[in-house]
């Protein structure tokens, strides 16, 4: 997926990490687990969005990924 195809805040994180106003994470995909796992978490949000959340961090568990 291309950065241009995602939404306004990701695209502005973006830019923020290629300019040096936010650190680059090198174990980018755990990050990513672990910000799904919480939204995933968050009794607050609607259900459908924990679900999504839940859904892909699952995917991303099952993958190849090695981050180690």
């Amino acid at each position: 997926m291309k950065y241009m195809a995602c939404c306004e805040k990701v695209r502005e994180a973006y830019s923020q990490i290629g300019g040096g106003d936010l650190g680059f994470i090198p174990k980018a995909i755990t990050a990513a687990i672990r910000a799904l796992d919480e939204i995933a978490a968050d009794n607050q949000l609607p259900d459908e969005v924990r679900s999504k959340a839940a859904y892909a961090a699952a995917n991303l568990l099952m993958s190849d990924y090695n981050d180690d």
